[in-house]
């Protein structure tokens, strides 16, 4: 059964979840490892979720290091607060949490580059 979810090795090398490992006991696939934020956890979950039976197949553990922050977000060309906070939050309205948690880069919530690493707090 381990063999269906390999491709999570990759997923995990790709997000940087470190100490990542799968076993196979009992039936189940365990998964462990660390990431620093809350969005690689996320982003892991939302993988593992494509695979068919997971919820009886599989089981991760995925520890997050600071729990305040979800992740970054590197601005795009185009992008806005609003745009991004939909992204993060469902929610374009939230704009100024990312913002606020930024403002030691940002100036301006109007004023954000391409390129910038922006922090995203925790929904």
């Amino acid at each position: 059964m381990i063999e269906k979810y390999k491709d999570l090795e990759a997923v995990a090398a790709k997000l940087g979840i470190q100490g990542f490992s799968m076993s196979e006991a009992g039936g189940k696939v365990a998964m462990t490892g660390r990431t620093t934020y809350q969005l690689e956890k996320d982003l892991f979950w939302d993988a593992l979720k494509k695979h068919g039976g997971w919820e009886n197949e599989a089981a991760a553990d995925i520890k997050v290091e600071k729990n305040d922050i979800h992740g970054y977000h590197v601005v795009q060309s185009g992008e806005s607060l609003s745009k991004i906070a939909k992204v993060h939050f469902d929610d374009a309205n939230r704009y100024m949490d990312i913002f606020n948690a930024n403002k030691d880069q940002l100036k301006d919530p109007n004023m954000i580059h391409p390129g910038q690493k922006l922090l995203i707090p925790k929904r």
